[in-house]
């Protein structure tokens, strides 16, 4: 049972005053009253009220509630009615600033018939209406169709369709290449069709190894016979079985377990599951949850499980790869569902972490294969122009981000992005020499300065748009270097990172405008200038690690004149390094070839005047 209430006038502090402290679920409605958010809750009037105090509202939060024109509620007996309700409504709706699951397609299953006096092994997706075994269930129709092939490698159970079956007169091909027994024109009698299907169900079930040792007795017993042909039959199907075993079977499980993964850049998020059922793995499958914003991991998982699971075949336990907040109530909402016990684990070991940093590895390369996608990059070029206002798709961007320590070994990178992504090969870094430590307004005038003077030296083609990591300040000094080289064609966007630095509320800055453009969150050309924005970064990062590992390797001893590079190699030799020289004295240090007196007392009056010392 449960209760509605709904809000026509909108009057938050009256709707707050009297919304119930039950749980339950509640919809958010826009002025077009289409639902933009649905939530769960274990009191509806603390989790309600939170959206609305500014001081504990993310700046998400702010931003969906500014459009919130109603609220619907919906009470329910126990936070696990509202966890379910929640996971319906969501599916059905799929809300703008809800993490929604696109993917709804049932598994598909491997069937063994059961209705006939030779049973066939066949792919089966939807309703469970015919007579015999379903086994599974499997990540994907590929994932099926893989471990058919196995099956007929190992155990040749007909694969074909009954009409065909019925209908044939002579063998086909697939008894030819030794994957069919043909039955079907009476080539092998039922009996032993049976161990087939027999040793079918064993591989299907997990008892792969009990299989073995079953075999090999058979194979011992043939031998023992003089069966040597029946024998090498068996030994052929052992080898097999053994290579089969250890490519797809997972040593230490013995349950229904599925492993989850999560990775999330910008707005898109990918979650990687692999499957496992009685020990061995039946493949993996990946997923692009919707989402509206930057969320994390954990978020996304925690909202993946009830919307994947809760209509679906629940395993024994879930391996996620990020700690979350609801395992108890997870665990229980699931383990009533699925009429047993499912434990949600996060910190794993052994074999289990390998599988565990295995779909992690899987996920991460997924996003990045997704945010590679040349059509999707193309696209976002598209978007760009929508949300920047330009007259034409812009063919090619530029990025320069600024990287230092304290204001030492300043470096400035510039990358570049065309329709089809990075382009590496035009990526250009500069060391910034000549300015205050510290000061990015005048390395930002430095590098650009720098960059498009060699363009107007045709050097390179120019950008249609030029991004600067920062404010106003930044976009100034890019300004005021274009103009001095007399360049007005590209258009200067600055990035700014936003009230909180949170990926999905930067604040773009144009040169035209007083006020900063705010850019649809949920817009793709975002992602983009997230994407080129993040590239410069990490590659001005690098550029700055290598000059300041280069200038900290560099030895002291290079200031030191008369002493070459041969000598300075013959004086760490001798003294295993610079400690070694710095203990040494003035008359050991002579006692190297090449080393005068006078030489000797540079070198030890250089470190003692460096460590302080007053000798």
């Amino acid at each position: 049972m449960v209760l509605e209430e709904s809000v026509n006038d909108f009057n938050i502090a009256s709707f707050l005053k009297n919304l119930t402290s039950r749980p339950g679920i509640y919809k958010m409605l826009s002025d077009k009253g289409e639902i933009i958010y649905i939530g769960k809750a274990k009191n509806l009037k603390n989790r309600v009220s939170s959206y609305f105090k500014t001081q504990s509202a993310s700046i998400k939060q702010q931003v969906m509630v500014a459009k919130v024109t109603a609220i619907e509620v919906t009470v329910t007996h126990t936070e696990g009615e509202a966890l379910l309700l929640e996971s319906q409504q969501i599916k059905l709706h799929k809300p703008r600033y809800n993490i929604c699951l696109r993917d709804d397609r049932s598994f598909p299953y491997v069937f063994l018939s059961n209705e006939h006096d030779f049973p066939q092994i066949t792919y089966h997706r939807g309703a469970k209406r015919k007579k015999g075994r379903y086994f599974g269930p499997y990540p994907s129709s590929g994932a099926v169709k893989e471990s058919l092939k196995l099956l007929q490698r190992l155990f040749p159970v007909r694969q074909c369709e009954d009409v065909i079956y019925n209908n044939r007169t002579r063998p086909c091909l697939q008894f030819q290449i030794e994957r069919c027994t043909a039955p079907c024109v009476g080539f092998i009698d039922k009996s032993r069709y049976a161990l087939d299907v027999e040793s079918t169900v064993m591989f299907l079930e997990g008892k792969g190894s009990l299989l073995i040792d079953q075999l090999i007795v058979k194979m011992e017993q043939a031998s023992a016979k003089l069966n040597f042909e029946e024998a090498a039959g068996y030994r052929d199907q052992i080898t097999k079985l053994r290579s089969v075993l250890e490519k797809y079977f997972v040593s230490g499980e013995k349950g229904d377990v599925d492993i989850i993964a999560c990775a999330s850049k910008g707005n898109i998020a990918c979650v990687q599951v692999f499957f496992i059922r009685n020990g061995q793995h039946l493949g993996n499958k990946v997923f692009f949850p919707g989402i509206n914003s930057e969320q994390d991991p954990a978020l996304i998982i925690q909202a993946f499980i009830p919307q994947y699971y809760l209509d679906k075949p629940i395993p024994y336990e879930l391996i996620v790869s990020h700690e979350l907040e609801e395992v108890p109530l997870l665990v229980e909402v699931l383990s009533s569902e699925a009429k047993h016990s499912v434990v949600i684990s996060a910190n794993v070991r052994g074999e289990r972490l390998k599988w565990l940093q295995m779909a992690t590895t899987n996920a991460e390369n997924s996003l990045l294969s997704k945010l590679a996608d040349k059509q999707g990059v193309y696209a976002r070029f598209l978007s760009l122009q929508e949300e920047l206002g330009c007259i034409e798709v812009p063919k090619r961007l530029e990025c320069f981000d600024i990287s230092h320590t304290q204001g030492d070994q300043t470096v400035a990178s510039c990358v570049v992005f065309d329709r089809e992504g990075p382009v590496k090969s035009a990526y250009r870094r500069f060391n910034i020499t000549n300015i205050t430590g510290g000061d990015d307004y005048a390395a930002i005038y430095q590098a650009v300065f720098r960059r498009f003077k060699r363009l107007k030296q045709g050097e390179h083609v120019a950008p249609d748009i030029l991004f600067i990591d920062g404010g106003k300040g930044q976009v100034r000094e890019a300004q005021k270097a274009l103009a001095e080289l007399e360049i007005n064609n590209v258009m200067i966007v600055g990035v700014s990172k936003g009230p909180d630095r949170k990926p999905g509320m930067e604040k773009l800055i144009l040169v035209d405008q007083e006020q900063p453009l705010d850019i649809v969150p949920s817009a793709s050309g975002l992602l983009l200038i997230q994407h080129i924005r993040d590239e410069a970064h990490r590659f001005a990062i690098t550029g700055h690690r290598a000059r300041r590992g280069k200038a900290s390797k560099q030895s002291i001893l290079e200031g030191i004149s008369g002493l070459g590079a041969k000598r300075r190699q013959l004086l760490l030799k001798q003294f295993g390094g610079l400690q070694g020289i710095r203990c040494a004295g003035v008359d050991a240090l002579c006692s190297v070839d090449g080393i005068s007196r006078q030489l000797a007392e540079r070198i030890y009056e250089l470190f003692h005047h460096q460590d302080g010392d007053s000798i």
